[in-house]
């Protein structure tokens, strides 16, 4: 890492960041109708999805194990090319078992993807200067995934308008161009991804991979011997079931207002691509609330300031206030999960970077599951808006969880330093 400074370092991050996200913002737009347009119904779309949240569940915490046991680079290299697998099929698949295994390989892919390379970041930041503050990079990377998705979800478009390709849809062209920048950002990978393995071969492989349960274990051992760390995980299980709202409750919301569900599937298509926009400029402002009021305190001042956007989302008339509501709410997560990830780093050792993040990551699954169940549930007995009003008060009832951290750093010399209680268990 010492060939590298920490400016290299988050440089190369954040374009490799930008490019693990561009394909998806290619194939967002055409995911749904492409597999209509393949003869897939809603309920069997519905189904073939849950392909990925049960893989992402089962094999979340395992593959952060790994990375963490045998590298960062190899893991993340290896979700990549399963991310290429998955376009390379969605490209030809025309029955529901295909979409399965679509989807599936995408569940392995997130799994494998969720962390590595943030840890890297963090570790090799820190390889150069032990003093460096990376959360400014954790901001910026989340203005680049906004900038990412926007970007290719507007590329998507255009291809989209351009017609068919050969033998290929209009609706296949973007998967094909989500294809080859997924080959672009493999090559990326390899040639700007530095990291110091010293073990390597079929012996390392073995090694670490008998090594990488011990590594989820002490993932768990470090939540129950930090308070701190245990509270800033549980804040994934009101985000996740607060996440619903704006996920899934928006679209049947303004279809509401509006009185057309055409109409209101018009207006929200660009509104999304605005909506990540506005999730980059509001990563883009970690530096400023890292300053005041400061990591702990400005994440739990926005838990409840995005549960009052959920509220306004529910309680305006016009498809105006609720649009404005809605990219409010996500202008405030972008400036949330910067300072959340950060707070997460700051608990931890290298050695188990990315487990504990691949454990954060792994309790908004049941979390995400349970809002969608409950909260649809409410919808359809009472109201869109009483199910989105329960889910803000749930999103700000996560405040409280960055007390903890908040004392942590307020009661050190150094702000938010790493606590040495939490070195790794021996």
């Amino acid at each position: 890492m010492s060939t590298l400074t920490v400016k290299q370092v988050r440089h190369r991050f954040l374009l490799l960041h930008g490019l693990r996200w561009l394909p998806t913002g290619l194939i967002i737009p055409v995911l749904i109708l492409l597999m209509q347009e393949r003869g897939l119904t809603l309920p069997q779309i519905g189904l073939v999805a849950t392909a990925q949240g049960l893989l992402v569940l089962a094999l979340e915490l395992p593959t952060g194990g790994l990375a963490d046991a045998l590298g960062r680079k190899p893991v993340l290299a290896t979700a990549w090319v399963v991310n290429l697998l998955s376009l390379g099929l969605f490209v030809v698949a025309d029955s529901v078992a295909l979409f399965v295994a679509v989807w599936a390989l995408q569940g392995i892919h997130r799994a494998l993807d969720s962390g590595p390379l943030e840890s890297w970041y963090v570790d090799a930041t820190l390889a150069v200067d032990p003093d460096a503050s990376y959360e400014p990079g954790l901001g910026h990377a989340g203005t680049v995934i906004g900038v990412s998705i926007s970007a290719g979800a507007l590329l998507s478009g255009g291809l989209i308008a351009l017609g068919p390709l050969g033998p290929f849809s209009a609706l296949t062209v973007p998967v094909l161009a989500a294809t080859v920048m997924q080959v672009v950002a493999l090559v990326a990978l390899l040639a700007l991804m530095v990291e110091v393995r010293p073990a390597r071969g079929a012996a390392a492989l073995w090694s670490s991979m008998r090594e990488a349960p011990r590594m989820v274990g002490q993932a768990f051992g470090l939540l129950r011997r930090s308070r701190v760390l245990l509270a800033l995980v549980a804040v994934e299980l009101f985000w996740g079931f607060g996440m619903v709202t704006f996920e899934s409750l928006l679209p049947v919301r303004l279809a509401e207002v509006v009185g057309d569900a055409d109409r209101a599937a018009a207006i929200l298509g660009p509104a999304s691509s605005v909506a990540w926009l506005v999730s980059a400029a509001g990563a883009a402002l970690t530096p400023l609330l890292l300053r005041w009021p400061g990591a702990a305190p400005g994440a739990a001042l926005l838990r409840i300031l995005q549960g009052l956007t959920v509220v306004g989302m529910g309680l305006f008339a016009g498809p105006v206030g609720v649009l404005i509501a809605f990219l409010a709410c996500y202008a405030v997560h972008g400036a949330s999960n910067p300072l959340h990830t950060g707070l997460l780093h700051r608990q931890v050792d290298g050695p188990y970077r990315t487990s504990v993040i691949s454990l954060n990551s792994m309790m908004g699954q049941p979390a995400g599951a349970l809002g969608g169940i409950a909260l649809t549930a409410l919808a359809a007995a009472t109201s869109i808006s009483t199910a989105m009003y329960v889910g803000a008060v749930v999103l700000a009832l996560a405040a409280p969880l960055y007390l903890p951290a908040w004392r942590q750093s307020r009661r050190r010399s150094v702000p938010e330093q790493p606590a040495a209680e939490l070195a790794p268990i021996g």
